[in-house]
């Protein structure tokens, strides 16, 4: 049974994504610096390594990463299985290519979507099956045990 509980919304994933840049984006920027000699925002290494942590940390950390752990929100499958690498594909590359190819029209849908809707889940998130919780690692799986 797909549930949805404690979804977090605009504000609070804005918040996360933001320290996720601040956080993650220095120290890419000095990794790439010190391996190109230049501060391109470009580089196509740090760009790689930026995706890979987008994709991989949610999966090997419950869903956090190092933002929503601070603001105290993770992503989780609907369906209350574990986050898998399919889902976060999903979720970074996918949706990443339908933001770019509608110039932003998608993601400024996915911003209404996350403040309107109950249980405020984006494009990228129907996508992919999944929300952005509040609820620690075992509530939700715990909780679909007893469902199934």
């Amino acid at each position: 049974m797909d549930q949805v509980t404690k979804p977090a919304g605009f504000w609070i994933r804005l918040l996360g994504n933001l320290l996720d840049g601040i956080i993650v984006s220095i120290p890419l920027g000095l990794i790439g610096f010190l391996i190109t000699g230049d501060f391109d925002g470009e580089d196509p290494i740090t760009s790689l390594i930026g995706f890979i942590y987008a994709v991989a940390v949610p999966i090997l950390w419950y869903g956090y990463t190092i933002g929503k752990r601070i603001v105290g929100v993770r992503i989780v499958k609907v369906n209350g299985k574990k986050l898998g690498i399919g889902a976060m594909l999903l979720r970074v590359l996918v949706a990443g290519i339908v933001y770019g190819l509608t110039l932003g029209i998608a993601l400024i849908v996915s911003v209404f979507m996350v403040v309107f809707r109950k249980d405020k889940r984006s494009l990228h998130d129907m996508m992919a099956g999944t929300y952005v919780t509040y609820s620690k690692p075992g509530e939700i799986e715990d909780k679909q045990a007893f469902v199934d």
